[in-house]
């Protein structure tokens, strides 16, 4: 399936759905405004895996633009909408974007990354170019679109994503896999699995609350407009908004982060409440490893509807579990399905079943960390037939995969290894603590010392009693290592929109000049 036959059996049914206005787009107009701007790209003399950049926040022309890439042939990139110029002007340089596609509400970080730009020679402005901007290749993303060609491209190809890795260990990694050369409506092996596993399908209804820019919602929603179901798009996470539009839609599917589940658990009895989630058949979550306690209370909650899947950017491997599976196996993100996995010690060794070690995959998909031999050398083992991310976990005896922490944030202290995820899931639970972030701090006697960063409920108060009430809680759960040595408070802790902690922001501050660090 792909939308383009959905437009001409079914032109008349949404596409989309814009849940703060409504705004509804037909898979008719959806159809045709994705064919103009690939017309307008080709008229760009862009051409068969030549590269373009998105760099927006979530709205109405957010899909076309990816699509239009999809049946150009193309590689496009969709940017972090929350960067700052300078690390925006990186990934579109190190794609080698020539065309980037922005709305005026990033305006400004744009024409503050200008001077920074390699290749850039247009730049198409959902919402119009304010009069103050003379640079001539700034044009009307309306406009220009509006009077190219309907109908698609001669020889239409397939094109995909160059997605970058989130960042939050070091700067973003782009990563390239080969572009596949077969037309945009032929069903790839990928998709037919999802679609099965989650069954996805003809008119069912997908409820995306998070930035488009990220892989996870953008095949999501990719698949959900291949099979011909409606997209309703949130511009940004509200969870009791969450919980109204799916009664209103009568959703069957969506997709969020650890955290959404989190902020969920915390309305008020009264709003959790308040709508009917009858409707809602498959509710899946990935991205971050999701503390035990949290999930255990969605399930509670929504019953045996949560689908957890593991898989890296880099399309290393794939894992995935029900919700009755994890039940069974509290803690796990699921059994592999695609690729094969190892975990290995740092001499790459095979480690037992329950022992954590790094997960290495086998069979998975090509891929290359573009311009950066070294860190695809780093990512692949010596024999090149296993690629890593340097993911840490364990697999148990029925084969069902648990995920310890990134190797990265790993803390050695006094020569032990901790790993932050568990003290952040625990510290996560507590009633008082809004959001946490754990990583190593220098010590001079010990190398490093564990750090706790809370962000505290609204009207709890970040005083020394907390701080006490906190490491009694940790203490009573945790060994003595992982206890944190200390605890400061932040307004707002540093996640990605996407769920992830940009824990470098954070762990940065707590590291001088000329001291070692893990990662």
């Amino acid at each position: 399936m792909y939308p383009g036959h959905h437009a001409t059996q079914h032109p008349d049914r949404p596409a989309f759905v814009m849940a703060s206005s409504g705004q509804a787009v037909t898979y008719a107009e959806f159809e045709a405004r994705a064919n103009r701007l690939a017309h307008v790209l080709r008229a760009q003399g862009l051409t068969r895996c030549d590269h373009y950049s998105i760099f927006m926040e979530n709205n109405d022309r957010y899909l076309e633009s990816c699509a239009a890439g999809e049946r150009s042939g193309l590689y496009y990139t969709c940017i972090n909408s929350y960067l700052t110029a300078s690390e925006m002007a990186y990934i579109v340089n190190n794609s080698r974007s020539e065309v980037l596609i922005t709305s005026t509400e990033r305006l400004s970080v744009v024409e503050e990354a200008l001077a920074e730009f390699d290749n850039i020679r247009r730049i198409l402005v959902c919402g119009g170019v304010p009069d103050h901007i003379t640079d001539e290749r700034f044009v009307d993303f309306d406009d220009t679109v509006s009077a190219a060609r309907s109908t698609p491209l001669d020889n239409e190809r397939l094109g995909t994503a160059m997605l970058y890795s989130s960042g939050t260990t070091g700067r973003p990694k782009g990563i390239l896999r080969p572009l596949p050369d077969q037309p945009p409506g032929e069903q790839m092996p990928m998709f037919s699995f999802l679609s099965g596993l989650w069954r996805y399908r003809e008119h069912m209804v997908y409820l995306s609350p998070a930035p488009l820019y990220h892989s996870a919602p953008q095949a999501a929603v990719n698949l959900t407009l291949r099979m011909g179901g409606t997209v309703v798009i949130m511009e940004r996470f509200d969870a009791a908004e969450y919980l109204a539009l799916i009664e209103r839609y009568s959703v069957t599917h969506s997709q969020l982060v650890p955290t959404m589940f989190s902020r969920l658990l915390k309305l008020p009895d009264e709003v959790r409440n308040r709508h009917d989630l009858s409707s809602l058949e498959i509710a899946i979550h990935a991205a971050a490893p999701c503390p035990v306690a949290v999930k255990e209370a969605m399930i509670d909650w929504w019953g045996p509807i949560i689908h957890e899947y593991y898989g890296a950017t880099e399309g290393l491997g794939f894992a995935a579990c029900d919700s009755h599976e994890w039940l069974a196996h509290r803690g796990t993100v699921g059994k592999i399905v695609f690729g094969e996995l190892r975990v290995l010690d740092d001499d790459m060794n095979e480690v037992p079943n329950g022992t954590p070690g790094t997960l290495w995959f086998g069979s998975g998909s090509e891929f290359s960390y573009l311009d950066d031999p070294a860190r695809t050398a780093e990512a692949t083992s010596p024999d090149g037939a296993m690629t890593t991310v340097s993911d840490i976990g364990y697999v148990d005896d029925d084969g069902f995969l648990y995920l310890t922490d990134r190797k990265t944030f790993m803390i050695i202290t006094g020569g032990v290894n901790i790993y932050p995820q568990e003290i952040e899931d625990l510290l996560i639970t507590h009633p008082k603590v809004f959001d946490a972030a754990v990583f190593g701090v220098p010590n001079s006697d010990l190398g490093e010392e564990v750090k706790a960063v809370i962000q505290p409920m609204p009207d709890v108060s970040a005083d020394d009693a907390l701080t006490e009430e906190l490491l009694d809680f940790c203490r009573s759960h945790l060994s003595r290592q992982k206890v944190p040595r200390s605890i400061d408070y932040e307004a707002e802790l540093p996640r990605l929109p996407t769920g992830k902690l940009y824990k470098r922001l954070l762990r940065d501050r707590y590291w001088g000049e000329g001291v070692s660090r893990i990662g």
